[in-house]
């Protein structure tokens, strides 16, 4: 390997895998500011071909190849020969990445600006390489990945065929956890035993309020998790999607009430009955809709996961205050 190629690996290879340096590419092609249009053409016409996505050339100063703008190729082909590259390029600062900025924000910058490539330079805004919309989709793939597994309870690596033993031991402590919080509700439902024995009929409508609450809960979580990954939500706006979705979930929950309570009024011929489902889907729904707006926030503040923990948290907000709600109202009406 020649000096120049091995300095261009060493320094992609100083970078963690996990940031701009360690994704970038240093296969560039890079003008100086005061040469012209003509003679930037004739320069790029002595190369048998380009990298790859090359939609701009990027400018650097002569003596510390700093960055200094960014010329389009379209630009560069309807310009006057005669003019200097410092004419026509852009100087925006803001397309630099630096190169400790982690990929997760890089393909956040990418989704933003449209971009097709950006350059990537040091604290000094030295010319590093660039960052192609290719390597954009790999990562916004593995964090697809990552957040579908994780809201399974399984681990990013998990392979398909991997062996029973491993694939047993990864996902049996996801399976502890769960079994603990079920636990939970059980100890919920026990507290009201002597209802259930008196309203035979609690036990079989009990699910439905537990799972419209989840369902409800489910999709708020998902939309708040889905929106920190793209760098949708922040703390500045979390404030206004929970308003937004406990009104939702008051319109939705209000709705539903009436379509299960009028059903269980026909199926058991209990007015009360009626009522106190109704009433607990409405307590589940938005007891659901803030779990699943400040979850994400949370978890994310203490440093966990919000999509290998959110779910099953959940799972037990919603069971829990399901049952009782709908229980303890049982109980308040039947005596």
């Amino acid at each position: 390997m020649d000096l120049q190629n091995r300095e261009r690996v060493e320094a992609v290879l100083s970078y963690p895998d996990d940031t701009a340096g360690g994704l970038m590419n240093t296969d560039t092609v890079t003008i100086r500011p005061d040469i012209t249009v003509e003679t930037a053409l004739r320069y790029l016409r002595r190369h048998s071909e380009i990298p790859d996505s090359t939609d701009s050339i990027f400018v650097v100063s002569r003596k510390r190849n700093a960055l200094i703008g960014v010329l389009p190729i379209t630009r560069l082909l309807i310009s006057d020969p005669q003019m200097l590259v410092r004419e026509i390029m852009k100087t925006e600062n803001d397309h630099a990445i630096p190169a400790d900025l982690p990929e997760r924000e890089v393909a956040r910058i990418f989704e933003q600006r449209d971009l097709i490539s950006a350059p990537v330079i040091n604290e000094e805004r030295q010319l590093l390489g660039r960052i192609t919309i290719d390597d954009v989709v790999d990562v916004i793939r593995e964090e697809a990945d990552h957040s579908l597994m994780s809201m399974a309870g399984l681990d990013e690596d998990e392979d398909t065929f991997a062996p029973v033993l491993k694939t047993s031991r990864r996902r049996a402590v996801w399976l502890g956890i769960n079994l603990i919080t079920a636990f939970l509700a059980s100890a919920v439902i026990g507290l009201f035993e002597a209802t259930i024995d008196q309203v035979v009929a609690l036990a079989v409508l009990m699910p439905i309020v537990a799972s419209m609450g989840g369902i409800a809960g489910s999709q708020t979580l998902t939309l708040v998790i889905r929106g920190q990954a793209l760098g949708h939500i922040e703390r500045h706006n979390i404030g206004w999607l929970f308003n937004r979705e406990l009104i939702v979930s008051l319109i939705n929950g209000s709705l539903w009430a009436i379509v299960v309570a009028v059903i269980a009024v026909l199926w058991f011929q209990d007015m009360t009955i009626g009522i106190v489902i109704a009433m607990a889907i409405v307590i589940n729904l938005v007891a659901g809709a803030m779990a699943g707006s400040l979850l994400p926030m949370t978890l994310k503040q203490a440093g966990i996961d919000p999509a290998l923990a959110g779910g099953v948290l959940l799972t037990t907000i919603t069971d829990v205050v399901g049952f009782f709600a709908f229980l303890g109202l049982a109980t308040f009406f039947y005596g």
